[in-house]
């Protein structure tokens, strides 16, 4: 008898998943399945799970291919349960291809070909659907996107389109999804679009989706024009859809943490915030060789503006602008000086300037700090007038991080608002205000230097 053994969460039990199990089953002549509880799913950055345990292992049940469940409550489990049961095959799908290459030295290891397309959802509860993502864009960040969705119960990346054929097919083929160069067929395959695209693209994009009835999340900064942002919320709001900027220190729970501490009173009345984010980009890349919309605030600014607009808020008095440009005459460093009644801010930003980034909130009891990366907090201390009196602070934070936007995303489009207040309408138009400053005095400085 050839023994088989997988693992999952089977959370919203879909075609994906029965045809997963039939595919190990034929591996051989007795299949066993482990479902993951809660906690361990928590414990390895898997959100949004749900259904229960009971649910989802009656699920895995109902499908008619499992000889014996049982359950993954812990790393390194799946070693014991090899040996324990004397499996021949451990198998999971084409996705995780790899990650349990290691296994092979207690069995042999066969990654299944992920299921394209889910188009409907099995034995699930009737108010639950999954949601099917499109990305646009096949960059950096796009490809950081994709592992992370999956470790998202209640979405599935199905494909993807760009205007240039082989990147997509490239992309597609990288991911096991399909790939798109119609705009039309792309928006009738799936229910929601993440936009990773040049800056200046994102408004057509954004604004197409949504006549097309898709949420949209989108790639910071969501557009660089007040007008623009308002104009789309508005549409999103009138066709009841959702228009989410990703930033995804935004959705951090560290970040969250931060604000609350910095809120609470424990170091007084805030009156200065200090933000920097730099990284030595390189020189070829778009983001230093794009004349019009490259340059370090529009790649960085929002991250630092976030804290200041969360703790100040949007209306301040004055803003100013200092920047360092390069030969071609985009900003190589930025700092942005904002002025409210009580107090002051900075936000720093540098591609081709390397700076000490962190995240300083002053207040009349103490500081807070939050070393670089900041902005991907795990870790910030509290400090005050005596210098042996320290708090430290601790939280996840859980791969790229875009997963916790991705939840939240997710939430919002099921009709949960209950985290709206972490990056709000309001703060994404303030944003796309500031952003459009800056690019006009960017504008005004060129037309000056051409004279």
């Amino acid at each position: 008898m050839i023994k088989v053994i997988t693992y999952g969460t089977f959370d919203l039990f879909h075609e994906g998943h029965y045809r997963l199990l039939q595919r190990a089953k034929n591996l051989g002549d007795y299949l066993i399945v482990g479902v993951t509880t809660e906690a361990y799913d928590q414990t390895r950055g898997k959100l949004n799970v749900v259904d229960s345990l009971v649910t989802r292992i009656e699920n895995v049940k109902k499908s008619g291919f499992a000889d014996e469940v049982i359950i993954e409550e812990s790393p390194g489990q799946k070693v014991n349960d090899i040996k324990k049961f004397h499996a021949d095959i451990f198998t999971v799908g084409s996705d995780w291809a790899g990650a349990f290459d290691y296994l092979n030295d207690y069995c042999k290891v066969v990654y299944l070909e992920r299921t394209k397309n889910i188009s409907s959802t099995m034995l699930r509860e009737k108010n639950s659907r999954i949601q099917r993502i499109g990305i646009i864009g096949t960059g950096r960040i796009a490809e950081r996107f994709v592992p992370e969705a999956k470790l998202v119960s209640g979405v599935s990346t199905q494909g993807v389109y760009n205007p240039h054929w082989e990147s997509a097919v490239r992309f597609a083929g990288r991911w096991e999804i399909e790939a798109y160069s119609d705009l039309e067929k792309f928006y009738g395959a799936v229910d929601v679009v993440y936009i990773a695209t040049p800056h200046e693209t994102h408004y057509g994009y954004i604004k197409t989706a949504l006549e097309h009835g898709k949420h949209v999340l989108c790639e910071k900064p969501m557009v660089l024009y007040k007008r623009q942002a308002e104009e789309l919320f508005q549409l999103a709001k009138e066709r009841r859809l959702i228009l989410f900027e990703g930033i995804k220190t935004a959705y951090c729970p560290g970040f969250s943490k931060l604000l609350g501490i910095a809120c609470s009173g424990t170091i007084g009345s805030i009156r200065n915030v200090e933000a920097c984010f730099t990284k030595l980009e390189n020189p070829e890349s778009r983001e230093l060789t794009d004349r019009v919309y490259g340059g370090s605030f529009t790649e960085l600014g929002s991250y630092c503006l976030l804290p200041v607009l969360k703790l100040f808020g949007k209306d301040f008095d004055d803003i100013r602008f200092d920047a360092i440009h390069g030969e071609n005459g985009l900003d190589l460093f930025t700092k942005v000086s904002l002025t409210y009644p009580t107090g002051v801010a900075t936000a720093t930003c540098g591609l081709g300037v390397k700076s000490d980034g962190r995240l300083l909130i002053s207040g009349t009891k103490g500081y807070l700090v939050a070393e670089a990366p900041w902005w991907k907090t795990d870790y910030f201390e509290v400090h005050y007038e005596n210098p042996g009196q320290v708090d430290k602070y601790t939280e996840h934070f859980l791969g790229n991080g875009l997963r916790y936007e991705i939840s939240d995303f997710l939430s919002m489009i099921e009709g949960n608002d209950k985290n709206g207040f972490k990056l709000t309408r309001g703060e994404s138009i303030a944003l796309a205000g500031i952003m459009e400053q800056f690019m006009q005095l960017e504008d005004r400085r060129d037309e000056d230097m051409g004279a």
